[in-house]
């Protein structure tokens, strides 16, 4: 269910941003094989969530795969990771005036997989992450392995080979902080989600 949740909601939410992002660029927000292998890096990270720990809680009765549960998390979830996507591309294009296209595609690329591998711990559990709530070793060790990854890729060949270029330090807090933001704000939304569902996962 982690699995699931975490993959609808983020791809749906991605999916809005492309569509928004098209009507107001001049060029694609990323090419093909960028969302391919942003997408790849990203399962990867979540191929470690079999071994993640689960909350006692959860564990308690049985549970059973729900259709309502999982259009009601994504249609929740989704947006919110849209709307930081947006306010990328603001700062992009409004304050930084960026209209080149590959250096604005491989700055969402890192930016996608950074946020998408924090928010990951967000949304494995009902609890505070980190605090009340832990992860697996392997499931640390992978969100950290590939969120460095992530900011790395455009300054090796491989980079090259899929269009992404070394990203100008002025951008790399857009990177670090917007992804930040949205995990206290992803808290939040939770506890509303909780409220208004009685569920989490």
């Amino acid at each position: 269910m982690k699995y699931i949740k975490l993959s609808t909601s983020f791809n749906f939410g991605e999916v809005v941003s492309v569509i928004i992002a098209s009507v107001i660029l001049p060029f694609l927000p990323e090419t093909p094989i960028q969302l391919l292998v942003e997408g790849l890096l990203y399962d990867f990270g979540q191929l470690t969530l079999p071994f993640d720990n689960v909350d006692e809680e959860y564990l308690k009765k049985p549970r059973k795969f729900n259709v309502d549960s999982l259009k009601n998390f994504m249609l929740f979830m989704g947006p919110l990771s849209s709307a930081f996507d947006i306010i990328v591309f603001a700062i992009l294009l409004l304050v930084f005036h960026l209209n080149d296209a590959p250096t604005f595609q491989t700055i969402w690329f890192s930016y996608s997989i950074v946020s998408n591998l924090l928010g990951m711990h967000i949304i494995r559990t009902a609890k505070i992450p980190f605090l009340e709530s832990n992860a697996h070793r392997l499931v640390y060790f992978s969100s950290i392995l590939l969120a460095i990854i992530g900011v790395v890729i455009p300054y090796t060949w491989f980079g090259g080979i899929v269009g992404l270029v070394p990203i100008p330090f002025v951008y790399i807090p857009i990177i670090i902080f917007v992804p930040i933001l949205y995990c206290f704000v992803a808290l939040i939304a939770k506890k509303i989600y909780i409220k208004k569902y009685g569920e989490w996962i």
